[in-house]
């Protein structure tokens, strides 16, 4: 007795290793395509970076030969003005007296014009003697050198006056009674200080 129905037909072996070699091929050529496309992209990215690297690099050389040759200049500069400056303090050591020598030059021509006169009588020795003295003291105010003088009365100041005797005087203790020698400042520097007497306390 035969069987009815129909009989399924078992696929060949070849078939079946073709169509499974084909859907590998195609797994793999897929792989491969995005290994490919991923490499791309990662050379891509890769480069950009290597792009905008070399672009702030040379950004930074630049910005670095700029403040190298800013230093350069700096330092050329404060050395000029370092020179500059021992040559100032040089010359003023040089010439300090330059300009006070200057002034008293004329009062030596007077005095010695006043030497070569033979006969010459009190009234216009005098007279000579004051113009001599009208010479100093334009250059010492010329020269900035000014006198300590304090008038009678006037309080004792020990860093500009120095007394050398107490007296007894109808005016406040420690008050300038008589000056002895007047005193000498140069500037705001005390040269020699005025020597007084001042009144006894009472």
């Amino acid at each position: 007795m035969q069987q009815q129905g129909k009989q399924t037909v078992p696929a060949e072996p070849e078939q079946e290793k073709e169509h499974v070699s084909a859907v590998n091929e195609s797994v793999v050529e897929a792989v491969v395509d995005a290994a490919a496309a991923a490499e791309a992209k990662a050379a891509a990215e890769a480069k950009a970076v290597e792009s905008g690297l070399a672009e702030k690099l040379a950004q930074a050389e630049a910005r670095l030969a700029e403040m190298q040759d800013a230093f350069l200049r700096a330092k050329a500069d404060g050395e000029n003005i370092r020179r500059r400056a021992q040559e100032d303090i040089s010359k003023a050591h040089k010439f300090a007296i330059e300009s006070f020598a200057e002034a008293l030059v004329p009062v030596k021509d007077s005095v010695e014009m006043a030497l070569k006169i033979d006969t010459v009588s009190v009234e216009a020795l005098k007279e000579g003697i004051e113009v001599t003295l009208r010479q100093i003291t334009a250059a010492f105010e010329r020269n900035r050198l000014l006198e300590v003088c304090p008038a009678a009365g006037d309080k004792l100041d020990p860093s500009r006056h120095q007394a050398v005797s107490m007296v007894p005087a109808e005016q406040d203790a420690n008050t300038v009674v008589e000056v002895m020698q007047k005193g000498y400042m140069i500037a705001d520097r005390l040269l020699r200080p005025a020597l007084v007497t001042v009144a006894q306390a009472k």
